[in-house]
């Protein structure tokens, strides 16, 4: 699986983990719905200032975000 996929995966399970859509996740980033689509289908490169906005919007800091099982596969 690509960095790419598993950022988007992480970022999935996150986001259901706190019951809110990706429009209701879009709009706390202050990002387009569509980026946090492609974001979690693994079909964009997503930016660190982007990434920094949606951990932000799903409460949770980067060290937790990469301490996953996601990216120890």
């Amino acid at each position: 699986m690509s960095i790419k996929a598993k950022i988007g995966l992480r970022i999935r399970e996150c986001r259901k983990e706190l019951g809110i859509s990706q429009e209701s996740l879009a709009n706390k980033a202050d990002i387009d719905r569509t980026y946090v689509t492609d974001v979690e289908n693994g079909r964009r490169n997503i930016s660190v200032e982007n990434l920094e906005k949606i951990l932000i919007a799903l409460q949770i800091e980067f060290k937790d975000f990469f301490n996953s099982k996601t990216f120890s596969k």
